[in-house]
């Protein structure tokens, strides 16, 4: 069955989330992440904690019948936020969802999803996309697209350990129960060597080097981050994240990055966090 590309522009319910310290916390816990600014002093969530409330938006456009996903073969493809506030305890926030894009391609087929978070006083915190690639029919992914600036010089190199536990740690934080996640037998179903780490446990890893190594720790600074998921992490691996200087201008500097496994292998490319 293949994705309906009529189905494009289509709105979902609006849901309310309130964000609390406990959250913020658990989130920061679940991807190991230690900054203070998210368990103990002046807290704001981080960059990534965004997609906590517009991961059930998400789930509904891909469950969404009249869409037709196979959700055994749904991997998360590209996520990007954007960050016009922090978002702090006691934020009442209001997701606002739309279906922006379906897409087929040659090695499998995708659909975007946006989320809008607008505060109880109407000012837009945060926009989060999703893009989910349903793999093709023999398993194949996409071919991981390599960084024009990959020789750039390394201004900065954090490398983060995945804990065996990390995938049922970050399920119960962020919500995302997917079984590829936390169960052997339905991950290789799905033709996965094994669990796999959510990918966006995986960015959460990566944009915490972007706050410890570019943004002195604090976490407001970041305006923007995306990604592009190019291979599965899988528990135990050590995740090395490479950041380059790209642009700056209007005060706000631009990064790529890219993250690797042990292997040398790329499971991130076409990272880029923007920092004021």
């Amino acid at each position: 069955m293949e994705l309906n590309e009529a189905l494009a522009g289509k709105t979902y319910p609006e849901s309310t989330y309130e964000v609390t310290d406990d959250a913020i916390a658990a989130y920061a816990r679940a991807t190991n992440d230690p900054n203070e600014r998210y368990l103990s002093r002046d807290v704001v969530a981080s960059p990534v904690f965004p997609v906590v409330p517009a991961f059930a938006s998400f789930m509904n456009a891909a469950m969404d019948p009249d869409l037709g996903a196979d959700v055994l073969r749904l991997v998360h493809g590209a996520e990007e936020h954007v960050l016009y506030r922090p978002i702090r305890p006691g934020d009442v926030l209001t997701v606002a969802p739309v279906l922006e894009s379906v897409e087929r391609k040659d090695s499998g087929e995708t659909f975007t999803v946006k989320a809008a978070l607008t505060t109880a006083g109407g000012e837009v915190a945060a926009e989060v996309r999703g893009t989910m690639f349903i793999r093709g029919r023999g398993g194949a992914r996409r071919s991981a697209a390599v960084a024009a600036d990959e020789g750039a010089e390394v201004v900065y190199e954090e490398t983060t350990k995945v804990d065996d536990d990390q995938t049922q740690r970050y399920a119960e934080a962020s919500g995302d129960h997917n079984p590829i996640h936390l169960d052997e037998s339905v991950a290789r179903m799905a033709g996965l060597p094994g669990i796999i780490l959510h990918g966006m446990c995986t960015m959460a890893i990566a944009v915490k080097g972007a706050v410890d190594g570019l943004a002195g720790g604090d976490p407001t600074r970041v305006r923007r981050a995306g990604v592009r998921f190019s291979r599965p992490v899988l528990p135990g691996q050590e995740l090395t994240t490479r950041f380059r200087r790209a642009e700056a201008g209007g005060g706000v500097e631009t990064f790529s990055f890219t993250t690797h496994n042990p292997d040398g292998k790329a499971v991130i490319t076409n990272g880029v966090v923007e920092i004021a």
